[in-house]
């Protein structure tokens, strides 16, 4: 027998008790007049006692089922609160929300949107996780997601909030010292930094408008596990960079840096606001996703990006 108390029979027993009836009981649970029967009977069963007297006409609690009926109305008005209450919670913007973001995307991006929705959903509070490195989310306890990828987790559930290109760029002094690649297997000479978390290793994968394709593994001083950690050597004019055009907008619309190789393209990625499960998300992670969704749809960078190619 199971240590685990027989919660269904006990549910089934306390509303039979109450309407008097099977068939009522059935009809308040939504069930059929077989599964309260079935029900009850194992329930009997389990304890060793009756707790109805049956005939055709009549259903009278035993002396037993008169001593039970108190406790299992209780915890059958238990059972339901506890679910109303949750029910309550899921459907209204409400509770702790842990959220996984990129950390350059979101110290530039994600954090100064934070009080705007902290001002619509005053009763939502966020455990913002800043990470280059790719979380488990149901593993370790993740509500939600922003993720910057070629192609999400296919095990998990995406909404894709706006594009985001990848660009290869250098500052005019590493050109003028070096001179600019016309092709990517020329970046074999050049110095050129790395990323830890490339999905696909240290490769470059080039494609051009006649659909060539080169793939280069560019070598060079410095590999990070923080993007915003290539900046300076850049900046500098010590390398070549790849960066997500969130981060190249600024520089590249100053004239600080310069992008090459602008007859090719790197693999295009996407924004994605990454969940568990859509059946079952509750209402803050929803109005959360939706508040994204309207803020990073037409990011600013994407203007800062077309203001850097009319002046390139």
């Amino acid at each position: 027998m199971s240590k685990l108390p027989d919660f269904e029979g006990l549910a089934m027993f306390a509303k039979v008790a109450e309407e008097r009836s099977f068939a009522g009981a059935a009809r308040a649970m939504g069930v059929s007049v077989a599964t309260v029967s079935r029900a009850v009977s194992r329930l009997e069963e389990r304890l060793g006692a009756r707790l109805f007297n049956r005939t055709s006409r009549r259903l009278a609690l035993t002396d037993f089922g008169h001593s039970l009926t108190e406790r299992a109305a209780r915890l059958y008005d238990d059972a339901e609160a506890a679910e109303n209450i949750v029910r309550e919670m899921s459907s209204r913007p409400r509770g702790l929300i842990r959220l996984a973001v990129p950390m350059s995307f979101g110290l530039r991006w994600v954090a100064p949107l934070l009080p705007d929705f902290f001002r619509l959903y005053p009763e939502i509070s966020i455990d913002l996780h800043l990470s280059d490195a790719v979380v488990d989310l149901v593993g370790d306890g993740f509500d939600a997601a922003l993720r910057i990828a070629v192609l999400p987790d296919s095990s998990l559930v995406a909404r894709r909030l706006c594009p985001i290109s990848p660009v290869v760029l250098a500052a005019p002094s590493y050109l003028a010292r070096h001179g600019q690649p016309r092709h990517p297997r020329e970046l074999n000479g050049h110095h050129c930094l790395g990323y830890a978390y490339r999905r696909r290793q240290d490769i470059w994968r080039f494609t051009n408008s006649a659909g060539e394709e080169e793939s280069v593994t560019p070598s060079g001083p410095l590999r990070v596990t923080n993007a915003d950690a290539l900046v300076p050597m850049l900046l500098e004019g010590l390398a070549i960079a790849e960066l997500p055009e969130f981060m190249a907008a600024e520089p590249l619309a100053d004239g600080r840096v310069v992008a090459i190789l602008s007859d090719w393209s790197l693999p295009r990625g996407g924004l994605y606001f990454i969940t568990p499960s859509a059946r079952t998300r509750p209402a803050k992670v929803g109005v959360l996703a939706d508040f994204f969704a309207e803020r990073l749809s037409e990011p600013v960078w994407r203007r800062s990006m077309d203001k850097a190619v009319e002046n390139g």
